[in-house]
């Protein structure tokens, strides 16, 4: 008999935070200048649950210079897809139009975003119902502040806020580096920085994520515990990027 998403509402964090793994990819290909193409493959396993979920993600350059962000995830008998294009302005990662679709998982739902920087407002649909938002210096999307967080490590910052337009409302994120960690990957053994999503001092949710120093800090490994008691991981299964394969140091048997 499958199991009812309504007896597990974390099921829908652990698709949101598969696509977050798999968008980190695309900064961690990013030089001072450019970004540059990759596919990745993220796995998922939840504790107290026999379910496991995978993500695939890849980056692509459009005709006008534009790049296109192209996410699908699976678990159970659920998808989620994302569409988001993007451009580089001023060496920052501006977001110009974003999808999110979701089937399954209960009720089907579809977002929406369009970016108009000429006019200063962004328009969309949320759960049915249109909005429109001024837009902000630096306003970010669902699928690029994961781009801004891991440009910030490579320039050797420590604690990052970003202003993201989530669904139709605009929410404050912040992280920390917290320390360096040596992660376990199906892609081999990484010495990575660990990342700490920031919440208030009375959240019962926590955040961890694992960026490979040596691979211009790829997102690898995230560890999420939910206010239940519910615990998810992410792992890196294997990934290109230009078409070089991410490789890790071999696990000693």
């Amino acid at each position: 008999m499958p199991h009812s998403t309504s007896q597990y509402p974390s099921l829908r964090r652990t698709f949101r935070w598969l696509a977050v793994a798999s968008l980190s990819l695309g900064a961690s290909a990013l030089s001072a200048a450019q970004l540059t193409p990759f596919t990745a493959s993220y796995a998922a396993d939840m504790k107290k649950i026999p379910v496991n979920g995978e993500a695939i993600h890849s980056l692509t350059m459009n005709t006008d210079e534009t790049w296109n962000l192209s996410f699908t995830a699976g678990m159970f008998v659920a998808r989620l897809s994302e569409d988001s294009t993007l451009r580089l302005e001023d060496d920052r990662v501006v977001p110009l139009s974003y999808t999110y679709e979701r089937r399954g998982l209960g009720r089907s739902r579809k977002t929406t975003q369009v970016f108009d920087w000429t006019n200063g407002v962004v328009k969309g649909v949320h759960k049915g119902d249109t909005f429109t938002l001024p837009t902000e210096p630096g306003l970010l999307d669902k699928t690029t502040y994961p781009l801004a967080l891991q440009r910030d490590l490579m320039a050797g910052r420590t604690e990052m806020t970003y202003r993201v337009l989530d669904g139709d409302d605009i929410d404050e994120y912040e992280f920390k580096v917290v320390g360096e960690d040596r992660v376990t990957t199906r892609a081999g053994q990484f010495d990575a920085v660990e990342v700490e999503r920031v919440r208030d001092p009375d959240s019962k949710r926590q955040t961890t994520l694992w960026f490979a120093k040596d691979w211009n800090y790829l997102l690898v490994r995230l560890s999420q515990v939910e206010t239940d008691g519910q615990h998810y991981r992410i792992m890196l299964k294997e990934a290109t990027v230009n078409g070089e394969p991410v490789v890790g140091t071999p696990v000693a048997e």
